[in-house]
């Protein structure tokens, strides 16, 4: 069982990211969870990885999240499975512009669902949970 002090580090670490992100097996989804800002900050992210020359490789993948439960990663088709959320770098670059479009002040409390847009024919869903500003992510992993 984690110390205090590990569950401390972990809240510390969402509540940098900006977001909170856990899959959900029996629903077979990614939620990605935050404020317009944190969510915003999730798009960045993937613009970042997208961005980056070293990442236009196949497979090549990054960890998100103090548990590094998620990968986004470059693949050769958009996906999204148990594992990660893959594709070519521009879709995932698609992506973080969908996800900055749909995140407006005026859907708080929304979950908005991106696999239609993103990967019709993924195994699993990517949700956006949309929460108002004084939301905590660190609050959100071990509750």
């Amino acid at each position: 069982m984690p110390s205090e002090a590990a569950d401390e580090a972990t809240r510390r670490a969402w509540r940098e990211l900006g977001f909170f992100c856990c899959r959900d097996k029996a629903a077979k989804e990614w939620r990605i969870v935050g404020s317009v800002k944190g969510l915003r900050k999730f798009a960045s992210e993937l613009r970042k990885y997208a961005s980056n020359p070293a990442n236009d490789r196949l497979s090549e993948y990054q960890h998100f999240g103090p548990s590094m439960n998620l990968e986004v990663g470059t693949w050769h088709q958009a996906e999204i499975t148990d594992q990660w959320i893959a594709g070519p770098v521009t879709e995932l670059l698609s992506l973080a512009a969908l996800i900055e479009r749909s995140v407006q002040a005026n859907v708080i409390g929304q979950r908005i669902a991106l696999r239609s847009n993103f990967s019709p024919l993924s195994s699993y869903e990517l949700i956006l949970d949309i929460r108002d500003e004084v939301f905590d992510p660190g609050s959100e992993e071990l509750t």
